[in-house]
């Protein structure tokens, strides 16, 4: 359950980061902004990927 929980919050992070980032471009926003949070969804991206790899690990094992 707790993985379950994990993994929700971490894919709705990356989405939530997205969308900011979406916004940004839309309203024609600063680069530097969008830059930033390009990076963050990367980031947010990688844990998400390491949470759900953990969780598909250890519900399976």
């Amino acid at each position: 359950m707790f993985f379950q929980y994990l993994s929700y919050i971490a894919t709705a992070a990356v989405a939530v980061v997205l969308l900011l980032g979406l916004a940004n471009m839309f309203k024609r926003g600063s680069a530097n902004t969008s830059q930033k949070l390009m990076r963050w969804r990367v980031g947010l991206q990688a844990v998400a990927i390491v949470v759900l790899m953990a969780a598909f690990y250890f519900t399976h094992r």
